[in-house]
């Protein structure tokens, strides 16, 4: 039971279910990179190039598989052990119901329904040589930058400082015993191009409270891809720009790349007004935390469509090895039945909770068209042809980018 001070009793609810959407576009980046605490950096590089294969997997919404990409968990607390689930879906979704089915066994125990509590972070490996951070968009670099860090000479408290990482992700569809997911063994249907989460959905099994309806409103429906173009300016930067996305609460592009030829030196920059390596932010975050960072400007606000990387940056002849990755932040969705009572005195007995957190993120190289490695096109892997054959003058900057991610973290 949860206890909240001078208020009525309120009890957990009945079932619970998470809803995680993403869209990914261009290469996309693997989920270690994004802070998720998904695995070593380099052990989805397949996934970069938009593989995915035919068959849908629970967890490509963490992976940067280009596609569009949904995984649903649901918990009943009346059944521990439940393995099996139906969700009913939109005819314009995968109707006329999605099967879920949860793991033979998990290791741990299953993570606590009700813990809204930030998802811990992996800390980060050391990497080699120096560290140079750079943020904001613009023409030019910023007085006081870059921020160095020498990984020859360094204390703990230097390594804090410098890797300062945003990050408000809560726990989203997870696979654990007892709680059924989808895609699932049985039901491995990738998701449409045109497929459309808005309209009634409902869950039952054995456990599942009667009733358990509810309705996605089109906010939170699925992104479109985010696509960034660049151009290289006269004066040495390098201009991102996109078509804003009509669902967006905000925006956020990292970097990172070499310093130069002969160096082990690696190269951050963000869009943000504050200093930030990024690795925290590449991930759902919640509305609260996304309205406090648009204020901060360490996000880029829903109407945005353009940011510089500034000259100097990367050096023009490495400019082929910088990898960068984007973000547009839907907005999260909390239902709960019956909603809480006015009076904090009345006791509170919800009988369901969905929570549900939508993104779209997109990659490139700069100095390549981001169509050069696989773009998105229709959204959906299993109807894409696979990634474009690169240009004769591209495999130096594809290995560039490789190798900046190896030295950077010592692999």
């Amino acid at each position: 039971m949860l206890l909240t001070a001078g208020a009525a009793v309120a009890e957990p609810p009945q079932a619970q279910a998470w809803i995680d959407v993403a869209t990914y576009s261009g290469f996309g980046m693997p989920g270690g990179m994004a802070g998720t605490g998904g695995g070593s950096p380099l052990s989805m590089l397949g996934g970069m190039f938009g593989g995915g294969g035919q068959a849908n997997q629970f967890g490509h919404t963490q992976t940067g598989s280009a596609g569009r990409w949904v995984d649903v968990t649901l918990y009943a607390r009346a059944n521990p052990t439940l393995a099996e689930a139906i969700q009913t879906v939109p005819a314009g979704f995968l109707s006329p119901a999605l099967k879920l089915q949860a793991p033979a066994a998990a290791p741990g125990q299953p993570p606590d329904p009700g813990d809204e509590g930030v998802v811990s972070e992996r800390e980060p490996e050391r990497p080699q040589g120096r560290l140079l951070m750079y943020w904001g968009c613009g023409s030019t670099v910023r007085p006081g930058q870059p921020k160095v860090l020498d990984m020859a000479h360094l204390s703990p408290a230097d390594l804090k400082s410098f890797f300062v990482s945003r990050r408000a992700t809560q726990r989203g569809a997870h696979s654990a015993a007892g709680r059924p997911v989808w895609p699932s063994p049985e039901d491995t249907r990738m998701v449409p191009a045109q497929a459309s989460l808005v309209g009634e959905h409902a869950f039952s099994g054995v456990g599942v409270p009667e009733g358990f309806r509810f309705q996605i409103p089109a906010a939170q429906d699925l992104m479109p891809p985010l696509q960034i173009q660049q151009v290289a300016q006269p004066d040495g930067a390098t201009e991102l720009s996109w078509s804003p996305l009509p669902t967006a609460r905000a925006y956020f592009i990292a970097a990172m790349g070499s310093a130069g030829e002969g160096t082990q030196d690696a190269v951050f920059w963000t869009s943000s007004e504050l200093p930030d390596t990024g690795f925290g932010l590449m991930d759902y975050q919640t509305n609260p935390a996304v309205d406090r960072w648009l204020k901060d400007k360490v996000l880029l606000p829903p109407a945005s469509n353009r940011c510089s990387i500034p000259k100097g940056v990367f050096p023009a002849g490495e400019r082929g090895g910088a990898m960068v990755r984007a973000i547009a932040y839907g907005s999260e969705l909390n239902l709960v039945h019956p909603p809480r009572p006015a009076d904090p005195k009345v006791p509170w007995q919800p009988v369901w909770a969905v929570k549900l957190r939508v993104k779209s993120q997109t990659g490139l190289v700069l100095g390549m068209d981001g169509r050069g490695m696989g773009g998105m096109g229709g959204g959906n892997p299993a109807a894409e042809a696979g990634p474009a054959a690169p240009a004769a003058s591209e495999p130096n900057a594809t290995g560039k980018a490789l190798n900046v991610l190896k030295g950077l973290f010592g692999r």
